[in-house]
């Protein structure tokens, strides 16, 4: 993607800045279509995204002591004057739709992520309902149920259907 001049449109954006120092920072988008990119220097950037857009937010960092943070939220981009949640780094926030915490708990996200790609399926696609099962099935500890075709070809027929 190529930096893109400001305009007035960028107003509508929701903005995640993105940083990447090797081994102490680490935050990236899983997935998710950003509509612009601004590179801020060597190590970071900013990523926006248009109202209704879905993507994964990861972030991880570390210390002389080992890692200190990692963390998944999945998040819908909000029009302006909607109701928002607040995370760092997602200005000016949006709705989450998961949020996961911990390592381990992070990399099963990212094997559900993989799990959905697999079925050739793209993950800002998926219902969100789905994002707010696996929130909720991994902070109870049980195993989340796999999103499947099947589901997925209702969700799309719902909403051609505009339900």
């Amino acid at each position: 993607m190529r930096r893109a001049p400001h305009n007035k449109h960028d107003d509508a954006l929701i903005h995640v800045e993105l940083t990447w120092i090797e081994k102490k920072i680490e935050h990236w988008i899983r997935f998710g279509k950003p509509a612009r990119e601004q590179i801020l220097d060597r190590s970071r950037r900013t990523v926006s995204f248009a109202p209704g857009t879905i993507f994964a937010f990861v972030r991880w960092a570390s210390n002389d002591y080992g890692t200190i943070l990692s963390r998944i939220d999945i998040v819908r981009a909000l029009d302006k004057g909607q109701p928002i949640q607040t995370l760092p780094f997602v200005r000016p926030g949006g709705e989450i739709l998961l949020k996961v915490e911990g390592w381990p708990n992070v990399v099963r996200v990212l094997q559900i992520i993989d799990s959905i790609e697999a079925l050739k399926i793209d993950p800002t696609e998926v219902d969100p309902d789905h994002w707010h099962h696996v929130h909720h099935r991994i902070a109870a500890n049980v195993e989340p149920r796999p999103y499947t075709l099947t589901h997925h070809r209702a969700i799309l027929l719902r909403r051609r259907a505009g339900s």
